[in-house]
């Protein structure tokens, strides 16, 4: 095939998006039945398949290649349009990036709010450890993401934002029940813990690498949800890993305290974004990365994060 045909390329991304052929072939006004004939059509084209048909459905790896193409493409082709013609009635614009909860509960809302009040975007965030928020940019399911990696993709650039100084923290009480004789082996397996999710493993290393238990070994929440790691740690019923910039409050007034001051953690941020940026997605990593090194503590050469 000389040439990619991009009206089959939409309903590919459609499908993926909407993670639907239903609500694809509304958002499109086709049938059901001619999303799927693209697809297949597509599929012929470059003698792969590039959809799992499951529920929902996913692209393959050559799918994704393809969807990071027609995404940059479309981004590229919006930022053109709107330079021609910028009387023109702009539809929103969907931009997706990724980023891990804490930043989300801390200073991104902050630093993308004047994009939001200045242009029509449609925000989509997909929440990720920022140990693994690159793999969701190299799929070609967003166009920038925020990660502890300092190294860019192939075709991605990448500025350092700052770090996020996290504490290991608890209420007076429960430091007084559980941990009265210090922070050992034997507290430590009596005490409750919270992790993100069971993918979360900033928690499981921090207990491993300074106390020498491994995960398993100890009880520990499931808390989806960054707002919670605080809710959960201020109503005295665990001990949790948190950001320093959520819980300056409860440092000052003694609501919570901190537990191991020699084992304070820094997590270097970095934002990775696609090379050919223009446009609102241009503006958007402008205002993010100048918000974020005004927020968050410099990088220096001598922050060190867990191995």
């Amino acid at each position: 095939m000389s040439e990619l045909d991009y009206k089959l390329l939409a309903a590919l991304d459609k499908v993926v998006s909407e993670q639907s052929f239903e609500r694809a072939a509304q958002q499109l006004h086709l049938t059901q039945s001619a999303i799927s004939q693209r697809i297949k059509q597509l599929e012929l084209r470059l003698a792969q398949p590039l959809l799992v048909r499951g529920q929902p459905p996913y692209p393959t790896e050559a799918g994704h290649r393809l969807l990071a193409h027609y995404r940059q493409v479309s981004q590229l082709e919006n930022a053109v349009m709107a330079d021609l013609l910028p009387d023109a009635p702009q539809k929103p614009l969907t931009v997706t990036i990724v980023t891990n909860a804490d930043s989300l509960a801390t200073w991104l809302i902050p630093a993308l709010t004047p994009l939001l009040h200045s242009h029509p975007i449609e925000l989509n965030l997909l929440i990720e450890d920022e140990s693994r928020s690159l793999e969701r940019l190299k799929r070609g399911e967003a166009f920038g993401a925020i990660s502890v990696q300092a190294e860019p993709l192939p075709g991605c650039r990448c500025d350092a934002l700052g770090k996020m100084d996290y504490l290991l923290v608890a209420t007076p009480e429960f430091q007084q029940r559980y941990f009265a004789g210090g922070l050992n082996m034997a507290a430590l397996q009596l005490a409750p813990a919270v992790a993100f999710d069971q993918r979360d493993d900033m928690h499981a290393r921090y207990i491993e690498q300074h106390f020498g238990l491994p995960p398993g070994d100890y009880p520990c929440h499931a808390v989806r949800s960054a707002e919670a790691f605080v809710a959960i740690a201020r109503s005295g019923a665990a001990y949790c890993l948190i950001p320093r910039l959520m819980i300056e409050h409860d440092l000052q007034t003694g609501q919570l305290i901190e537990l191991y001051p020699p084992g304070r953690l820094t997590e270097p941020l970095y934002w990775h974004r696609w090379l050919l940026e223009r446009g609102i997605h241009k503006d958007l990593s402008y205002r993010l990365i100048d918000y974020a090194r005004q927020t968050l503590p410099a990088l220096d050469l001598g922050d060190t994060t867990m191995v």
